[in-house]
């Protein structure tokens, strides 16, 4: 099939625009790779402290060439997600002891749990935690000593800080190894409703905690296709997970064969073999193009598009807001998981999941196929399904259909015909939405505004009954210099009331909302930020406000707003208490959201 032409276009101009990086990045690390493999230029006091602790495996790291794996792992058991980790680095050893290699745990990262912390002041610290993971990985793989890495993680900023790494140390091979989903628990649909019941004073916190513990249940992701989800989709798109690995549930046997498996592939990918796949040769444009289709096809999570840029700095490659808008207008919404739909991540991958999808994006000239994978050339690997045959994985014909079709469509009979991200532009600045949940009658909002400097202030007022007309609700100095950009998630339940009650509302921030962002309207990542002036310092109680979503707006309607002095808000208190101390250094040099809100690239 031949490669739209839209996606043909988009492809080409980040490649041209990202060039002179991109050849830079390359050469640094062919540079790299020259040099052999790492444990090789390790003085034999600098080895006796590396295998010190190895045991049995001391022969095999100071004697033979056999290759080491680094383990990078997010495992804490708070999160869980990444509770299923907690023996990934046994069943990686004893992989790589069987093929007569070794692995060992190189370092751990902080991985924390947004679900925890949405509301909460730790939530400030969110998003700053991607660089941390991206440092701290740096710290594990300084040691020099692996030949490939395996990198244990999931959720939110985890991931894309993993992948900033990955890149970073791109002459090494990679594999990421996914834990997967929790069982299906209380459908999303009624944890929802009794959200908003408690929101609305209709049920006590009795029900609330009964619904929530429910809902999130045991190890795994949680079942939404929120950011954790997304992440392991684009994984999988991108080409660094294995074939069929992200929506496996975990503690089964296929998860822990799918393990071995990877650990395995990590052990063929080296330098030391005759099939070297660095990370650097896999993230490459065409991998980053596949994963915004990925995410639009999906209607995926909107931190995403803080994450790419980010992640694509690192290996050489500048994305603008425009290449997500492009491949969105030309990318089909062919998936319905909540908060799109009523599904969760286990009905999709029971309707099809992402084999069925990648096979009919490919079929429609929507991907790139000529691409490197862990796997192998070319994403048509990804069609696959895994199968158990005598304990081992066995790839085989996928799906090849939809086997439900309120959950999963064929890109010809999509769900909408545009992917499920939308960028926004006016005078308020530049930000985006997520429309694919949002009914089509709410895609254009106009109402008065009411500013709030925090959503603590909008709770409040949403306790006093002060939202009695169509309200657009400005919530501003939420960006990554004022207060690290927290979700504002915690919002949506009144929201949503409100909503319900019959009102037009919409909410328009410079901070985030969640990757379960839902069925209000809402304008994030607005930038620039009002903390450096951006135009949503300027905005009153009263303006009119336009969010349009079909036109790509977001605009003041007040006539002398370009002429107003910008309002300053206290910040003082956002720079102390749970921690927030030691991120000052991130505030005053963060990037702009745009850019990916980044520090360390």
């Amino acid at each position: 099939m031949t490669l739209n032409a839209t996606i043909a276009k988009v492809t080409d101009r980040i490649e041209r625009r990202s060039a002179t990086r991109r050849a830079t990045y390359l050469d640094r690390m062919a540079q790299a790779a020259e040099e052999g493999p790492r444990r090789a230029h390790l003085t034999c006091g600098n080895q006796a402290h590396a295998y010190a602790a190895m045991g049995t495996d001391k022969d095999a790291l100071a004697v033979s060439r056999a290759p080491n794996i680094g383990i990078v792992s997010a495992y804490n058991d708070m999160l869980s997600a990444h509770q299923p980790f907690e023996k990934y680095p046994d069943i990686i050893r004893a992989a790589a002891r069987s093929q007569g290699a070794t692995a060992q745990v190189a370092g751990g990262v902080p991985a924390m749990c947004d679900g925890v912390t949405q509301g909460q002041v730790g939530m400030e610290l969110s998003l700053f935690s991607r660089d941390v993971i991206a440092l701290a990985t740096g710290v594990a793989l300084s040691h020099n000593t692996y030949d490939s890495a395996i990198y244990l993680g999931v959720c939110d900023k985890i991931v894309p800080g993993l992948v900033i790494a990955a890149a970073t140390f791109g002459y090494i091979p990679g594999i990421f190894l996914p834990a997967g989903p929790m069982t299906s628990g209380l459908p999303n649909d009624e944890k929802s409703k009794v959200r908003q019941q408690f929101a609305n004073g209709e049920v006590g916190r009795d029900a609330l905690m009964k619904a929530e513990m429910e809902s999130y249940h045991g190890p795994g992701t949680c079942t939404f296709y929120g950011t954790a989800n997304s992440n392991q989709m684009l994984m999988e798109f991108m080409g660094l997970h294995l074939p069929g690995a992200s929506f496996v549930n975990p503690n089964t046997p296929l998860r822990e064969a799918l393990t071995v498996a990877g650990a395995e592939r990590a052990l063929e990918i080296t330098a030391l073999g005759n099939d070297y796949r660095p990370v650097s040769d896999i993230l490459d444009a065409k991998a980053f193009v596949n994963g915004i289709v990925g995410l639009m096809a999906t209607g995926g999570s909107t931190n995403l598009v803080l994450h790419l840029p980010a992640m694509a700095r690192a290996a050489g490659i500048d994305l603008e807001l425009e290449d997500f808008d492009e491949i969105s207008s030309v990318t089909p919404l062919m998936a319905k998981v909540y908060p799109n739909g009523l599904a969760d991540v286990n009905h999709f991958h029971a309707a099809g999941g992402l084999g069925y999808m990648i096979g009919d994006l490919l079929d429609v000239g929507l991907l790139h196929d000529d691409v490197k994978t862990v796997a192998g050339d070319g994403l048509t690997l990804y069609t696959q399904e895994p199968t158990l045959v005598d304990g081992r994985v066995h790839y085989g014909p996928g799906a090849g259909k939809s086997l439900n079709d309120k959950i999963l469509r064929p890109s010809a009979d999509p769900f909408l015909p545009t992917g499920g991200l939308k960028q926004l532009h006016g005078n308020l600045g530049h930000g985006m939405m997520k429309a694919s949940a949002v009914a089509p009658e709410r895609h254009i909002i106009e109402a008065p505004a009411r500013v709030f400097q925090n959503q603590d202030a909008v709770k409040a007022a949403f306790k006093a009954g002060e939202f009695k007309t169509d309200t657009v609700i400005v919530v501003r100095f939420q960006g990554p210099s004022s207060n690290g950009m927290p979700e504002l998630h915690s919002l949506t339940p009144m929201l949503a009331v409100l909503q319900d009650r019959g009102l037009k509302v919409a909410l328009v921030t410079d901070g985030r909302m969640s990757g379960a962002s839902g069925k209000v309207p809402s304008a994030i990542h607005v930038c620039p930020e009002a903390a450096l002036g951006g135009p949503l310092a300027r905005v009153r109680d009263g303006d009119i406000i336009r969010l349009d979503a079909v036109a790509g707006s977001i605009s003041c309607l007040a006539p002398d707003f370009e002429g107003r002095t910008p309002a300053t808000a206290d910040l003082s208190d956002n720079g102390h208490g749970v921690g927030r101390e030691l991120f000052e250094v991130f505030r005053r040099n963060v990037g702009l959201a745009s850019n990916g809100a980044a520090v360390v690239v």
